[in-house]
């Protein structure tokens, strides 16, 4: 099946995917987005930044130019998984370094923006939606980026203001994704800011993780997802880690990537884990 071969649900319901850069939906939810949209329901992917501050080659230009690549490229993405809808919420890219850059003229970084102030815009989205579930990150921002963390705050204020019913928080087992790292290790090199060892400390543990998606049969626009944002493939120095991911090979990559997980804070730890985002929803 194709992910764009429409199943009848027994009840349309919305999915609401709010990320922090372009690339971001492709690596923790592009499987659960894929089947939500194949399943016919609606998909709408949101994105907090520009993305302009990811680490491209100088081939793509100034960070205007890497972003104006990175929103054609996150529309790519959309296709491949089906997605109704992409919007940005307007806020510029709070990089990786350790001191955060001056704003860009007409922009605030998101990192910056006021907590209740992004959530209002998110929150503006849901309602106009009638949004059934939000997806977003765990507390740790999976691997950290500040940008990430910021995304956590802001869903969960924006679905308190929208009423939307279910916020589910994007995140990897621990013991899980540091299995995968040695395997993916075995046939690649990582660049040289790959520090394995932070995947220790990233993502939940298992006991926290309250959804598990099989999304196998979804690989293939999972892959195409990734494969969309080409600009973070590559840098000046050499291949990333997305490029590393689409190296590995078929059924291999369909094993490493053919689940994804979420937790929901609302969920009672140590309860079966469910298999259906929009399980329970009235």
């Amino acid at each position: 099946m194709t992910p764009h071969a429409v199943l009848a649900p027994a009840r349309a319901r919305t999915l609401v995917a709010f990320h922090a850069h372009p690339d971001d939906e492709a690596l923790l939810t592009a499987g659960t987005m894929a089947k939500a949209a194949a399943q016919g329901h609606r998909v709408v992917l949101v994105l907090a930044t520009d993305g302009a501050l990811g680490l491209a080659s100088t081939a793509y230009g100034d960070p205007h130019q890497v972003a104006k690549a990175r929103a054609e490229e996150a529309r790519r993405s959309a296709q491949a998984l089906g997605v109704a809808r992409v919007e940005w919420l307007g806020y510029a890219d709070s990089g990786l370094d350790d001191d955060l850059l001056p704003d860009p003229q007409g922009q605030v970084r998101f990192v910056r923006a006021p907590v209740e102030e992004a959530a209002e815009r998110l929150a503006a989205i849901l309602r106009e939606e009638a949004a059934d579930v939000l997806l977003s990150y765990d507390a740790n921002g999976g691997y950290g980026h500040r940008d990430h963390i910021r995304v956590h705050q802001v869903a969960a204020r924006a679905a308190v203001l929208a009423g939307t019913p279910r916020v589910l928080e994007a995140t990897v087992p621990r013991d899980l994704i540091n299995r995968a790292i040695q395997l993916v290790a075995r046939i690649y090199r990582f660049p040289p800011e790959f520090d394995p060892t932070s995947f220790e400390r990233a993502f939940s543990a298992r006991s926290a993780i309250t959804h598990r998606i099989s999304v196998r049969r979804y690989a293939a626009a999972k892959r195409a997802s990734m494969r969309a944002h080409a600009s973070q493939a590559t840098a000046d120095e050499g291949d990333r880690t997305l490029a590393a991911f689409l190296r590995i090979p078929r059924p291999a990559y369909d094993l490493v990537f053919g689940r994804e997980w979420f937790r929901d804070p609302d969920h009672p730890v140590g309860a079966p884990l469910k298999r259906d985002i929009f399980e329970g929803l009235t």
